[in-house]
C-alpha cells in the first residue's frame, strides 16, 4: 500500500491529559485543515506544549483520540508520529554539535544503514537542498552556525523526512525579524502548495495575523477559542487568553520629560564567556536618569554577560563602568550608595533563596541597615509587616508572608522581586528579560512598574530578546551584535526591519564605518 503524502488533516477529539490531580489538558477537540497554518495561543501553563506532545506520542492522553485524515491512530510513541508524517520542531535544540550539517539530516531518519554511501547520500542531500526554503553548507557544524541557522538546521531536519504535518514550538525566539518572516513566509508557501499542513505554537500576536490561517485559544487545558484569522483581531485573542471578565491592560503611560544626566557609564568594557571566549568586546554605553534604554540583539551575543557583569555575577576582564560619575564595583555597598537595583531573568534561581521565605526574601536587601536593626538583632517581625504591605500592594499571591519563596509561581516571584528592587526610590534598574514566560496580568504589572520607575527620574538598562517589548518601553534601543554594540537609535524612530538587519549582524560593517 502506498503512504499517503500531502498535506494531513489532524483533529483531536476530546483530548485529556492529568498530572496526578492537576488536569494539564481539559477535553480539547481541534482541527487542524490539511494545507493551512494554524497558530496555537495561550499563557504559559495553558496547556499548548502538553496537547502536542499527546499529538506526537511523548505523551499518552488519559481519554480522547487523536485522528489524521479522519481514521483514529493510537500514537504512542514519536517514531509512530513519525511514520504517520508528523514531525515536530522543539524550542530547545536537538542538533549533535560535533556533526555536519549533513550528518544531522541523516541522522533524522532514524533509520540509517551500516555503512553510509556517501557519494548517494551527497547527491540526495544536495538535490533536497534545492528545494528548500533556506538553504545552509553541508559541510558546516552547528558550531559554526548562528543561532538563526541552528533553528533554520531544525525545520530542514523536519523537512528532509517530507512530514505531512509540522509542529513548531515557539520558532522564532532565536531569530531576527527578517529571518522569522522568511522561515514563517517559506514554510506557508509549503502549506499553500500542499506539502504538509503546520500547527505553530507562538506568543506573538503579529506572527498569528501575518502568517496564519487558523488560531487556536487554550486557557487552562480547555480550548476557548478556534477560529480564521481573518474573523479575529489581536484584541479578541488577548481577551479569550486571559478570561471573561478580565481587562487587557493597555500599554503603560509614558511621561514627556528630557532625559537627565548621565546615571551609568560604560567604557570599553570586556567580559569574558563561559568558555574562555570574549563575550563583550569593547563596549560603549550610557543611560540617563529618566530613560529606558532597551538592548535587543539574537540571544548569545554577549548580553547576559554584559548584565552579569554589572550585577557583580561575572568578573570584568577590561575597562570601566561608573554610576554618577564614580566607579562601581556592583558591591553591597555601591548599589546602597548610588541605589541601584536589579530585576534578572529567572530571578528564583539568580536573585533568590529558594527556602527562605517570601518576608525573608523581601529584606535581603535591607536587613542589616537602620530601622530594620536593634542591638544587634533583626527586627523580623516588623520586616514580615513591611513583607505584607508590598504583598498587598504588589499583588503577590502566596499562603503568607513565611511561605517559601519558591512555592511560587514565576509571575508573583517576579512581583516579589521587583516590590524589593524598587523599595526605597531606585535610581538605576538592571533589567533582563522581566516576563519572559509569564501571563498577561503579570506581564503588565510589570511593564507598568518599570515605566513608572522611569517617569519619576529613574534610568532603567532593559535586555530584552522580544523586540515587540523594546518598542513598547523603550526611550532609545541598541543592538548588541558579537559582543558590541552596534546601532544606536532613538526608539520612535526604530524600524523593525533595519533593527533585525543589525541584530543578524548584516548591518554591522556600515554602523563601524559610520562610527
Amino acid at each position: 500500500m502506498t503512504p499517503h503524502t500531502g498535506a494531513l488533516k489532524l483533529e483531536t477529539y476530546h483530548l485529556t491529559k492529568r498530572f496526578g490531580a492537576f488536569t494539564a489538558l481539559d477535553a480539547v477537540s481541534l482541527t487542524v485543515r490539511p494545507g493551512t497554518v494554524h497558530a496555537l495561543l495561550g499563557e504559559n501553563g495553558a496547556g499548548k506544549s502538553t496537547l502536542v506532545k499527546c499529538i506526537v506520542g511523548y505523551y499518552r492522553p488519559d481519554d480522547g483520540a487523536v485522528m489524521v485524515d479522519d481514521r483514529e491512530h493510537d500514537i504512542h510513541s514519536p517514531v509512530v508520529a513519525r511514520d504517520l508524517g508528523i514531525g515536530m520542531v522543539y524550542q530547545h535544540f536537538t542538533v549533535v554539535p560535533g556533526m555536519t550539517v549533513a550528518e544531522n539530516l541523516l541522522l533524522a531518519r532514524g533509520h540509517l544503514p551500516m555503512v553510509v554511501d556517501w557519494k548517494a547520500a551527497r547527491a540526495e542531500l544536495e538535490a533536497f537542498m534545492q528545494t528548500t526554503p533556506f538553504r545552509l553548507p553541508l559541510d558546516a557544524t552547528p558550531l559554526d552556525l548562528a543561532a538563526g541557522e541552528k533553528q533554520k538546521l531544525e525545520i530542514l531536519k523536519q523537512l528532509f523526512l517530507k512530514p505531512r504535518l509540522l509542529i513548531l514550538d515557539e520558532p522564532t525566539s532565536v531569530l531576527t525579524p527578517q529571518e522569522a518572516d522568511e522561515v514563517l513566509g517559506a514554510l506557508r508557501e509549503q502549506t499553500r502548495a500542499g506539502h504538509c499542513s503546520v500547527v505553530m505554537i507562538t506568543h506573538k500576536f503579529r506572527e498569528v495575523m501575518e502568517h496564519a490561517d487558523d488560531v487556536s485559544v487554550l486557557r487552562r487545558g480547555q480550548l476557548v477559542e478556534s477560529l480564521a484569522v481573518a474573523d479575529c483581531t489581536p484584541q479578541r485573542l488577548a481577551a479569550a487568553m486571559v478570561g471573561e471578565g478580565k481587562l487587557v491592560a493597555a500599554a503603560p503611560q509614558r511621561d514627556t520629560r528630557e532625559p537627565g544626566a548621565v546615571k551609568l557609564s560604560i567604557q570599553a568594557l570586556q567580559v569574558m564567556g563561559d568558555r574562555g571566549e570574549p563575550a563583550v568586546r569593547d563596549l560603549h554605553l550610557e543611560v540617563r536618569a529618566g530613560e529606558i534604554v532597551g538592548v535587543a540583539g539574537v540571544s548569545g551575543n554577549g548580553q547576559r554577560e554584559l548584565m552579569q557583569s554589572l550585577t557583580g555575577q561575572r568578573p570584568r576582564e577590561g575597562g570601566a563602568v561608573q554610576v554618577d560619575g564614580l566607579g562601581f564595583a556592583a558591591r553591597r555597598q555601591d548599589n546602597r550608595r548610588h541605589k541601584v537595583r536589579s530585576l534578572p531573568e529567572e530571578p528564583l534561581a539568580n536573585a533568590c533563596v529558594g527556602d527562605l521565605s517570601v518576608a525573608q526574601n523581601m529584606a535581603l536587601r535591607q536587613f542589616d541597615e537602620t530601622p530594620w536593626v536593634r542591638g544587634g538583632l533583626v527586627r523580623w517581625g516588623a520586616l514580615r509587616e513591611r513583607a505584607r504591605d508590598w504583598i498587598a500592594e504588589y499583588g503577590v499571591k502566596t499562603q503568607g508572608e513565611r511561605a517559601p519563596i519558591r512555592s511560587l509561581s514565576g509571575g508573583n516571584v517576579q512581583r516579589a522581586v521587583l516590590a524589593r528592587e524598587l523599595a526605597g526610590e531606585a535610581e538605576l534598574l538592571l533589567v533582563s528579560n522581566p516576563v519572559f514566560g509569564l501571563d498577561f496580568a503579570a506581564v503588565a504589572e510589570i511593564h507598568g512598574r518599570l515605566m513608572a520607575a522611569r517617569n519619576r527620574g529613574a534610568a532603567v538598562l532593559l535586555v530584552s530578546e522580544d523586540l515587540d517589548e523594546l518598542l513598547l518601553l523603550a526611550d532609545r534601543i541598541v543592538v548588541m551584535s558579537e559582543g558590541r554594540i552596534v546601532h544606536d537609535v532613538p526608539a520612535a524612530q526604530a524600524d523593525r526591519q533595519s533593527l533585525g538587519a543589525f541584530m543578524g549582524g548584516k548591518a554591522h560593517a556600515h554602523e563601524q564605518e559610520a562610527a
